[in-house]
């Protein structure tokens, strides 16, 4: 598995406007490392436990990027690092994401996870949900948490055009959202959305971070 080969492929696709995370889920340190070693510096994870294992062994300068459902029981083992956090569904993990980061000084920067796909095995809030979210006066009180935008994850298909009304779909909650909300925060400004299969399709519909996993290190393990 040659992982500087296929990154340099996956890189050639990606215009420089929008950020590689590189899912190295399940796999160890030494991949990541060949990744990093010609230049690759944001990483994805989805459990927490692995992602603060693999932190201490690798360059501090990695921006890691936290992309699975994340437990309120769990936030304790990222914040203290953690980049971004990709997939926050709840004002209850946002509570608590902010009560973490308060214990360390930090400020933790996080997206909103919308369900654009027609999947319920998939998490993420509608738009009334997130609204509610952000109207609450218990949200407006969190000082140690920054919303930078949004992400959501397509069906599992491989019908191109569904895929593309999907993409289309967060697109729009996240122009509804800046336009509503975030006019004139710059932060405000990241929609992640496609992975492997669908990363371009992603691209062409306005992604600003893609995950790629597969394609870069091989199937998972």
């Amino acid at each position: 598995m040659d992982v500087q080969v296929n990154l340099e492929k996956v890189l050639k696709d990606i215009p420089p406007q929008v950020k590689l995370v590189a899912v190295s889920k399940t796999k160890p340190v030494e991949m990541i490392q060949s990744a990093y070693d010609v230049g690759q510096r944001d990483f994805g994870e989805n459990k927490a436990q692995d992602m603060a294992a693999k932190y201490p062994q690798l360059p501090q300068d990695i921006r890691w990027h936290f992309i699975g459902h994340l437990q309120t029981n769990k936030v304790k083992y990222i914040v203290p690092f953690v980049s971004l956090i990709h997939a926050a569904d709840s004002l209850k993990i946002l509570l608590e994401i902010n009560k973490q980061a308060v214990k360390y000084g930090r400020v933790v920067d996080f997206l909103l996870e919308f369900h654009v796909a027609r999947e319920e095995s998939k998490f993420g809030l509608n738009m009334e949900s997130a609204e509610n979210i952000l109207q609450s006066d218990a949200y407006q009180k969190l000082k140690n948490i920054r919303l930078c935008g949004v992400m959501g994850m397509a069906t599992f298909t491989t019908d191109t055009e569904q895929i593309r009304d999907e993409f289309r779909h967060l697109k729009s909650i996240f122009d509804q959202l800046k336009d509503k909300y975030f006019k004139h925060t710059d932060s405000f400004k990241e929609i992640s959305m496609g992975m492997s299969g669908d990363y371009l399709i992603a691209i062409e519909e306005g992604a600003t971070i893609v995950r790629v996993g597969s394609k870069i290190f091989g199937a998972r393990n």
